[in-house]
C-alpha cells in the first residue's frame, strides 16, 4: 500500500505541470484568436487603433477645409465690399511684405486644396502639407488685416485721401442699378482715375463693376 501511494505521488508530480502547460497554450490560442476577431488581422478588418487614427484624420482635414472657407469669405468681403477695402486698402498692397505673404499663402492653400477629404485620406505626406499650407494662410491673414486696420489710410497724405473719398463716391454710382448706363459708366471711369496709382481693386470687384455696367448695355 505504501508503495502504490508513492508511486501514485509520482505520477502526479509529472503530469500536473503537463496539464499547467495544456491549458496555458489553450489560453493563450483563444487569446490569439480574439485579437484576429475584433483586431482586423482576418478578412482585411481595420484594427481598432488604424480606426482611430483614420477617424482623427479625416476630423482633422474637415476642420481644415472648413476653416479654410472660412478665411476665403473674410477675403471676399473685401473682394465685393468696395467701401471696406477703401478704408483697409492695405490688403491689397502687393508691395507690403505682409499683404504679399498674406496672398502668397492663399495660393499656396488653394494649390493644395484636395476636391474631397478622401483624397488625402491615404496620403500622409500631401495631408501634411494642406494643413501646414492652411495654418499659415490663416496665420498671413490675420497678421495682415490686423496691420491693415491698424494702418487704415495713415499712409496716404490728405491730398491722396481725398482721392480715396472721391473714388468711393463715384464707385457707390457705378454699382447703383438705378443710376443710368451712362452714369454708371462715367462714375467708373473717375473711381479708375482717383485710385490709379493708390490702390488695386481686386480683379473680381472689377469683373462684377463690369458686368453690372455691360448689362445695362445690353438690356
Amino acid at each position: 500500500m505504501g508503495l502504490l501511494l508513492v508511486r501514485l505521488i509520482e505520477l502526479l508530480i509529472v503530469v500536473v505541470p503537463v496539464i499547467g502547460v495544456v491549458i496555458a497554450g489553450m489560453k493563450a490560442l483563444s487569446a490569439a484568436r480574439g485579437r484576429q476577431v475584433f483586431g482586423g488581422d482576418q478578412l482585411g478588418a481595420p484594427a481598432p487603433q488604424h480606426i482611430n487614427n483614420h477617424g482623427a484624420q479625416w476630423r482633422a482635414i474637415s476642420r481644415t477645409v472648413s476653416e479654410h472657407d472660412r478665411t476665403d469669405t473674410r477675403w471676399l468681403d473685401y473682394e465685393l465690399d468696395l467701401g471696406k477695402l477703401l478704408d483697409f486698402p492695405l490688403m491689397t498692397d502687393m508691395s507690403n511684405p505682409l499683404t504679399e505673404r498674406f496672398h502668397r499663402a492663399k495660393l499656396r492653400a488653394d494649390l493644395l486644396r484636395p476636391e474631397r477629404v478622401e483624397d488625402l485620406l491615404e496620403d500622409g505626406d500631401a495631408a501634411r502639407q494642406y494643413l501646414d499650407a492652411v495654418e499659415n494662410y490663416v496665420t498671413a491673414f490675420n497678421v495682415a488685416e490686423s496691420e491693415a486696420m491698424r494702418r487704415r489710410r495713415n499712409d496716404f497724405t490728405k491730398e491722396q485721401q481725398q482721392r480715396l473719398t472721391r473714388a468711393r463716391s463715384a464707385l457707390r454710382v457705378a454699382v447703383d442699378t438705378g443710376a443710368t448706363q451712362q452714369e454708371r459708366e462715367r462714375a467708373y471711369a473717375l473711381a479708375s482715375r482717383e485710385l490709379d496709382g493708390l490702390v488695386v481693386l481686386p480683379e473680381r470687384a472689377r469683373a462684377a463693376i463690369e458686368r453690372g455696367i455691360v448689362g445695362e448695355l445690353d438690356s
